[in-house]
């Protein structure tokens, strides 16, 4: 039920709305007391609460995020001091003077108590709110800048805010209402150049306000990061968010980040996966030390296998891979665990040389089987492998696991902080214990939520299949999560790099809409891109102009009408134009139409076939007339030899469900028909197109040039790019009952 709360019309109790937002306590606004009254809480049994600090702790009490104030003595003691402090924002002459002092408390602390958001942040955060446009101007400048960090990260985390903002804060007589500035504060998030990728000082700022979390016992000058995929095929969106995730910190606390090649499966990996992902790692800015490869370790890897083993924190299992599976899954010992360490080692042996006897065999470590935490039963360390390794061929026949190489790795190297999604959140116990049975000093892990997208396969090995099934043309497939296959689609590095940057370090898990990241590409191609003009060749409509000239002229006009960058064009009128037939069939006879960067022309003849389909129009210019009075504006283009061929494609999603559950098998609801050509002609200008180009075709959308002009009987190939409208699922139809 919700709690009624009272209130001063002239002044809104801003900290203790926030505080009921946040904490998802439902109240009813009422402001209709008396100026100067406090504020008040009706309580369901008659009983009234009053005054700000009063309802903030009972809020707090009664709220579904835990601490918010009931925490140890000191603790409740401190918010209690800043709940104190806090009115004093609203003292005209400290405002400032109260600003600098947050500002200089906040370098060492995320928030204001503890290691969590309290009633004091909402407080303090509310004081700042409330004086409108003066704590917005010196929120835009660099003078509070702790301050402004720590305010625009709980903004971010807390969506409601934006809400009780722009209905709140105009209430004070110090601002206007502010939902125009709401706006200008989610843009300048991750506001980015139309630069090449590189992180700005725009972009690094979107870090800032998006993500302003501390890593663990960090120290400015010594933290250290990997970014280390798989070379198992190319990066996708969700290695993106890691990558960049990797260098803010870096960047955050003056540290380095090092790629590393976790190659540790020869049947999966090769020089391809390797030389690609260097590629689209340096598409994305990132910025780092040196490239590493797991297997420069391979030696100390295995010397530490043999280690454990003497030490009996591992043992050889020849069980078999099923029985080994229900094992773990029911805690049920092997009934090789026990072996002694001379039969280990010879069995070990067994595993290096490759021998039959051998590749039965896998190193278990000796953690916990009765754990409920599965990862710890007994992880396998090394495996048998006869594919020749892409890097140092045929050298080994034993290689590590994942689970067993990373914290080796991690530790050997240096690595002070293992950014992990939060998908390996069960395994972190496992890490810890497997790096101490090592003899290494723990490296901190900061797990961080992976990036899922609606209709979108992110796992490599699912996305392989399309691959070697042939429904898509390779890894850089413009339907592909890829970072080569979505900028092939038509979007810029810049999109997704401030895409990514607006999730920020939250660890919530989120299933996102491609329709935010294509809206965000939108924004920045629409201001710059050229247009262009095409009709769609099938069922094209002649319209002739009695009274258009007899010669054909040329005109150079804009390829932008905003943006001189864009460039011009050369435009040919004639006496006879072609239209497409979707705006024929539309018009009227003696109907006024505006024909775009000419003007406008009347019909006065429809000429249809047989079976009632439009084949021919006749019509005169009409100059003079008005284009504001006109319902049609139509694009169009010169009966000409100059024009080019085109074929316009489509894509739709590869999968038709928009999340599949873990046990559904994604073959089931793969998309029968995911590509559509439109054959089409286009304006001559377009010759000049190049691989990568994008434009936009007037009132058909954007496209990226994929394939540009190479002679007259080949078309340009254009990849259509979505512009964040939804889209649904199963958009085209199946040719001849085969998908596409």
């Amino acid at each position: 039920m919700e709690l009624k709360l009272s209130f001063p019309a002239d002044s809104p109790p801003l900290s203790v709305i926030v505080a009921a937002k946040i904490a998802g306590v439902p109240i009813a606004a009422d402001p209709t007391l008396a100026p100067a009254s406090p504020p008040i809480i009706h309580l369901h049994n008659g009983l009234k609460l009053q005054g700000t600090c009063v309802l903030l702790r009972y809020i707090s009490r009664v709220a579904n995020i835990p601490d918010l104030y009931q925490r140890d003595a000191i603790e409740s003691s401190q918010i209690d001091e800043w709940l104190d402090y806090a009115p004093i924002f609203a003292s005209g002459s400290q405002f400032e003077e109260a600003c600098g002092y947050v500002d200089g408390y906040l370098p060492q602390h995320t928030f204001l108590v503890g290691h969590s958001l309290s009633i004091a942040d909402i407080a303090v955060w509310s004081g700042l709110a409330g004086t409108g446009k003066r704590w917005e101007s010196l929120r835009s400048s660099k003078k509070y800048q702790n301050l402004a960090r720590w305010f625009n990260s709980i903004l971010a985390e807390y969506d409601v805010l934006n809400e009780v903002l722009a209905t709140y804060t105009g209430k004070k007589g110090s601002g206007k209402p502010t939902a125009s500035k709401v706006k200008e504060q989610q843009g300048a998030k991750a506001n980015l150049s139309k630069g090449n990728g590189d992180a700005t000082a725009k972009e690094k700022e979107g870090w800032r306000q998006t993500s302003e979390v501390d890593l663990p016992e960090a120290e400015v000058g010594k933290v250290r990061l990997r970014f280390a995929p798989e070379p198992s095929g190319y990066l996708h969106i969700g290695h993106s968010k890691a990558a960049l995730l990797n260098q803010y910190f870096a960047e955050r606390y003056n540290g380095e980040v090092i790629i590393r090649f976790d190659d540790t499966n020869p049947d999966k990996e090769s020089n391809e996966f390797v030389d690609n992902l260097l590629k689209d790692i340096e598409t994305l800015g990132i910025k780092y030390k040196t490239v590493t490869y797991t297997s420069d370790y391979f030696p100390q890897l295995m010397e530490m296998a043999e280690k454990l083993i003497r030490e009996g924190k591992a043992y050889v299992d020849d069980t078999p891979r099923e029985q080994m599976q229900k094992e773990r899954k029911e805690g049920i010992e092997s009934r090789c665990r026990n072996n002694n360490i001379e039969e280990n080692l010879k069995l070990w042996k067994e595993m290096i040389a490759g021998s039959e006897r051998g590749t039965m065999c896998c190193v278990r470590g000796k953690l916990d089987m009765q754990d409920p935490n599965k990862s710890v039963r007994d992880p396998v360390y090394y495996r048998c492998n006869q594919t020749p390794h892409h890097r140092i061929g045929a050298k080994y026949k034993v290689y590590p696991t994942y689970d067993f190489a990373c914290p080796f790795v991690d530790a050997f190297e240096g690595i002070t902080h293992a950014l992990r999604s939060s998908e390996y959140h069960d395994r972190n116990d496992q890490y810890y214990w497997i790096q101490t049975d090592m003899g290494f000093k723990k490296v901190h892990i900061y797990e961080f939520s992976r990036l899922n997208l609606v209709y979108t396969l992110l796992s490599k090995r699912k996305l392989l299949w399309f691959v070697q099934n042939g429904l898509v043309e390779g890894w850089d497939d413009p339907r592909f999560p890829t970072v080569q296959g979505i900028v092939r689609r038509g979007l810029k590095i810049e999109a997704l790099i401030q895409f990514i940057l607006e999730q920020g370090a939250s660890k919530n898990l989120n299933l996102m809409e491609w329709d935010k990241l294509w809206a965000t590409n939108k924004k920045i191609i629409d201001p710059v891109c050229p247009r262009h003009t095409a009709v769609i060749e099938e069922r094209r409509v002649l319209l002739t102009l009695s009274n258009g000239p007899d010669d054909p002229f040329v005109r150079i006009i804009p390829k932008h009408k905003k943006y001189a960058g864009a460039g011009e064009k050369a435009t040919t009128y004639t006496k006879r134009i072609w239209i497409d037939y979707d705006d024929a069939v539309s018009i009227s006879v003696n109907e006024e139409v505006t024909l775009m960067d000419w003007g406008n022309a009347i019909v006065k003849e429809i000429q249809k076939d047989q079976e009632g389909n439009v084949t021919n129009l006749s019509g005169i210019l009409h100059l003079e007339g008005s284009v504001k009075t006109t319902k049609l504006k139509l694009t169009w283009l010169p009966e000409s030899d100059e024009l080019v061929k085109l074929s316009l494609v489509d894509f739709d999603y590869l999968i038709t469900k928009k999340k599949l559950e873990e046990d559904e098998n994604f073959v089931d609801v793969v998309n029968p028909c995911t590509k559509k050509e439109t054959p089409a002609l286009g304006d001559s200008n377009m010759r000049n197109l190049k691989r990568g180009d994008v434009l936009q075709l007037e009132r058909k959308g954007y496209f990226r040039c994929d394939v540009p002009f190479s002679r007259p009987q080949e078309p340009i190939v254009l990849f259509a790019i979505p512009d964040g409208k939804p889209q649904p699922v199963l958009r085209f139809a199946v040719p001849d009952g085969k998908a596409k």
